[in-house]
């Protein structure tokens, strides 16, 4: 259990908060391949959630950094708005893919306002590039400590678990108070709230109330109040999962362009190279196809945790963010970047093989006309080898008056045979018609339009 909880004896999921706790999730450029570190399930209670997510530690997001901080070590860049920290803890968590996400742990030692929690919101998250780690950038501060470069992405959620007398307000007011609280922290205290303006579903907060236990959240923020300290970390796992599917799902789209643009400005004539970019692009159509499956698809059901207050939570989650919509969008682009890509494979197989049939047809022709002339000569040959009368030794073999019938007798039937068939390829290449057969009618018939039950109109 984490400190200034109590967890009630009839509400195993529901629990008393005496501090304000806020779990700020960030997604890192760049990947990381998971280490060695053990499994996140070992480092956080999860509680009953703990089975499920022990069958499925193969596709769960792994720690690779897992560091206990002291909260004067980092450093906001506009001061702590009157906030102080009773603890801080560091992770970076990756998945199987290598998408690496960065969660900030937070507690804080007093009592916390719905205005003061806002804006120290509204500062880690627009101006996170400038938060401080022992007098360094952040991201430059992991980098050191795990040996990669690595930069915050712009995907952020930040978990608001509220404690003590902010806690109970959210429980406790009445709606319109209730409203006025959660529309300040979620929306980050740029969203003022105004009871008199009519209601639009576009801009309130999702919200559950279940009486001892409340739900809100919008795009960047989420606030759940009353949940015991594993439910917490199983909404913490959920955030996870969709802040990594999210930033797959961002880094696929890009590279789908990228595998476009390569595509369409490719110049080249030469098959060996036209073979080795189709090679090139269909490398790249996979990894596509593996980060839409395993990087994003893996996190948006609720298979890790069958439970109904994690389904809720993510349900809500995914599609404040639209990962559904954008998967399915993302999915046709690679598609379609798998047909055009096909395409092009077979157009070179078929411009390859023209190629090879005239190649074919060159050689056969060559092969003929060598004959074709050879023979003659191989006939005049054998009859002047030949101790024949009618070959004189005394005279030349090109004396064409003495030897006007062999040559002759030689020649005469292999022109012939040439002007035959070029007579014959004559009427073959010009002999008129279409290669298809003309159609029997003058139109084709169009179908009447069918009526919108699908049965068709008289």
């Amino acid at each position: 259990m984490l400190p200034g909880t109590s967890t009630s004896a009839t509400a195993l999921d529901s629990a008393t908060r005496d501090r304000t706790r806020v779990l700020l999730l960030f997604s890192l450029s760049g990947r990381l391949r998971p280490r060695d570190l053990g499994a996140l399930v070992d480092r956080y209670d999860f509680g009953r959630f703990a089975s499920h997510l022990m069958s499925s530690q193969d596709v769960l997001p792994v720690p690779v950094l897992d560091e206990q901080i002291a909260p004067r070590r980092l450093r906001l860049p506009h001061g702590d708005h009157g906030l102080g920290l009773a603890s801080l803890r560091i992770l970076v968590v990756t998945t199987p893919r290598g998408d690496a996400t960065l969660v900030v742990d937070c507690a804080f030692a007093g009592e916390t306002t719905a205005g003061d929690l806002a804006a120290w919101l509204a500062a880690t998250c627009f101006d996170r590039e400038r938060i401080e780690l022992d007098d360094r950038p952040l991201p430059q501060a992991l980098t050191d400590q795990l040996g990669r470069p690595l930069a915050l992405g712009q995907n952020v959620h930040q978990l608001v678990f509220p404690g003590g007398r902010l806690q109970r307000e959210l429980l406790s007011a009445d709606e319109a108070r209730k409203a006025i609280l959660l529309n300040e922290i979620v929306y980050r205290g740029r969203m003022p709230w105004n009871p008199a303006t009519p209601y639009d579903a576009s801009l309130a907060p999702h919200l559950r109330n279940h009486g001892v236990t409340l739900s809100a959240l919008g795009r960047g923020v989420s606030v759940q109040a009353g949940w015991a300290p594993h439910v917490e970390n199983g909404l913490m796992l959920v955030a996870i999962g969709m802040i990594s599917a999210l930033a797959a799902l961002q880094r696929t789209r890009l590279a789908a362009f990228a595998t476009m643009k390569a595509n369409e400005q490719a110049l080249t004539d030469s098959p060996t190279e036209i073979r080795s970019l189709i090679s090139r692009l269909s490398a790249g159509v996979n990894e596509l196809q593996l980060d839409l499956a395993f990087g994003v698809e893996a996190y948006v059901d609720s298979l890790l945790i069958p439970e109904m207050v994690m389904e809720a939570f993510q349900s809500a989650l995914r599609d404040a963010l639209g990962i559904r919509d954008s998967l399915e969008n993302s999915a046709r682009m690679v598609e379609r970047l798998t047909s055009v890509i096909s395409a092009r494979s077979a157009a070179l197989d078929a411009e390859l093989a023209e190629r090879d049939d005239r190649r074919d047809r060159t050689v056969s022709g060559l092969v003929a006309a060598a004959t074709l002339i050879a023979l003659p000569p191989t006939l005049l040959l054998a009859f002047f080898g030949v101790n024949g009368t009618n070959v004189d030794e005394h005279r030349s073999i090109l004396d064409l008056r003495a030897y006007a019938p062999a040559y002759a007798l030689a020649w005469l039937p292999f022109v012939i045979l040439v002007l035959i068939g070029y007579v014959l390829l004559r009427r073959i290449s010009t002999r008129s018609g279409s290669l298809l057969p003309d159609s029997d009618d003058d139109a084709v018939p169009v179908p009447p339009p069918r009526s919108p039950s699908g049965s068709r109109r008289p």
